[in-house]
């Protein structure tokens, strides 16, 4: 078989988290099998349908690394065909024209809601003569749908479902305007596009039922279906934006790098044994259908951030930097070509202690500040005396090293504390304060050799005028 499947996201709004994650299964399911995947805009709802949603979703895709075998397709355009379709199951026996009124239609509504029944369409004009049709009433079209024994489907997720017929009613497929509904227009557009794979969440697994009898009374061959599981909260709730049900470039804003959250969303419902670090190639080559679990699964931010931590550990530098760079401007902090040097030098120690790009972006600010740098509170009282006496002394020493690699500075501040009679820490913390503005860093002598003898002098007199000496201290 020639697998062709399709992601159909409707634009009116952004690209969830849980649609991220069915475009990357049906993505990885694809390029396992050599098919095609199409991107199929159902923007059938015009009124609620967006550029700017269109745009957001296809943006989204494109940072998520997933790429489809021919532009889009949208659903829109090929209205007359869907109505096309509806018509020639009339002239067939399969559907018919139904002309109740509204009123007869609420009528039917109040009397299952007091019977304490779903709302089911009564088949009032299912064998009536179109001549006995009341004047001025815009019939919709509705399929014949079977009224007894069991419509099936075998999903390669959630193994044999089925349904009795008799509580399904016979759907609208054209309304009173002409305009076809969502379930016709999905089951033409995916026979049309040779779907052989329809890879959904499962609260479609409803409407799989309906448009499984469609495409059995239009004579067409049925795709195979696999209905996802949808993503809870850690709490086990449905997910809500509280959870971390946002769009996908709200996770780009935040920090995450995409292979992060390709990795970490094919794992919310499948697994490959207990691999937890699990590269695309090598998820196209595991992944099948059949290893998608039945249960929802839940989402977590803390495994989230720790995958994240995990590939900005295996990022280049370069990329990091210049994932940095737009950050730092927008935080009102001026880069020139010597701070983006400092940047690149200082990436490996800057980015295995931050686990998103906004984390990195904070850390690295104290590279490329200007002088004076800002000092936070706990930076100020770690060079209050005597640390700031013994900091000054030290700086003397700093002053005429002959080496500036970071193992030689660290040399010369072992011999001064042992001068001294006190610990390597006594001197490395008011330094690092003085030259970070922080209490937290990478290595402090990192960081002076890759700040340089003549701003590491200058930030530490910065440092020191800015906390001043105690009346007591001589």
């Amino acid at each position: 078989m020639n697998v062709t499947t399709r992601f159909a996201p409707s634009p009116t709004g952004y690209l969830h988290i849980g649609g991220a994650r069915t475009a990357l299964f049906n993505w990885l399911f694809t390029r396992h099998e050599g098919g095609r995947i199409l991107l199929r805009i159902e923007d059938t709802d015009r009124e609620r349908s967006t550029k700017a949603a269109i745009d957001a979703i296809i943006d989204g895709l494109g940072w998520l690394g997933l790429d489809f075998d021919a532009p889009p397709i949208f659903q829109s355009q090929f209205a007359t065909r869907h109505a096309e379709a509806a018509r020639d199951l009339v002239a067939k026996g399969r559907a018919y024209y139904c002309y109740c009124t509204q009123e007869e239609l609420q009528a039917m509504r109040d009397k299952a809601r007091a019977e304490g029944r779903p709302m089911r369409y009564d088949g009032t004009w299912r064998d009536r003569d179109p001549a006995d049709a009341p004047p001025g009433i815009k019939p919709v079209v509705r399929l014949k749908a079977p009224q007894q024994g069991e419509t099936v489907i075998d999903d390669l997720v959630q193994g044999i479902v089925r349904v009795s017929n008799e509580h399904l009613d016979d759907m609208v497929l054209l309304r009173g305007d002409g305009s076809p509904t969502y379930m016709l227009s999905v089951v033409v557009d995916d026979h049309d596009m040779a779907i052989t794979h329809v890879i959904r969440g499962d609260d479609h697994l409803t409407n799989a039922f309906r448009q499984t009898q469609l495409y059995e009374a239009l004579g067409w061959q049925t795709p195979r279906f696999a209905h996802i599981p949808l993503i809870h909260g850690p709490d086990g709730a449905k997910l809500s934006k509280r959870h971390g049900a946002l769009g996908v470039e709200a996770y780009r804003e935040l920090g995450y790098l995409p292979e992060a959250m390709r990795n970490y969303l094919m794992r919310l419902g499948w697994a490959h044994g207990d691999a937890e670090i699990i590269g695309t190639e090598q998820a196209i080559e595991w992944f099948t259908l059949e290893a998608i679990g039945r249960s929802p699964a839940r989402f977590d931010f803390d495994k989230l951030n720790h995958l994240n931590a995990h590939y900005m550990r295996e990022a280049p530098d370069d990329r990091l930097v210049e994932l940095v760079l737009p950050r730092l401007a927008a935080a009102g902090v001026d880069v020139g070509p010597p701070g983006r040097e400092r940047l690149l030098r200082g990436m490996q120690g800057l980015k295995a202690r931050a686990r998103t790009v906004v984390e990195l972006a904070d850390s690295a600010q104290f590279y490329v500040r200007r002088r004076p740098i800002p000092l936070n509170d706990r930076a100020r009282k770690l060079l209050q005396e005597p640390a700031a006496e013994r900091l000054r002394r030290f700086a003397t020493n700093l002053s005429t090293a002959s080496d500036w690699r970071s193992d030689a500075l660290e040399a010369a501040a072992r011999r001064f504390v042992e001068t001294e009679g006190c610990k390597l820490g006594d001197i490395a913390q008011p330094l690092r304060a003085a030259l970070s503005g922080s209490n937290v860093s990478p290595g402090v002598f990192e960081v002076a050799e890759i700040l340089g003898r003549d701003e590491v002098l200058g930030r530490i007199a910065d440092g020191l005028a800015a906390t001043p000496v105690s009346p007591a201290v001589t």
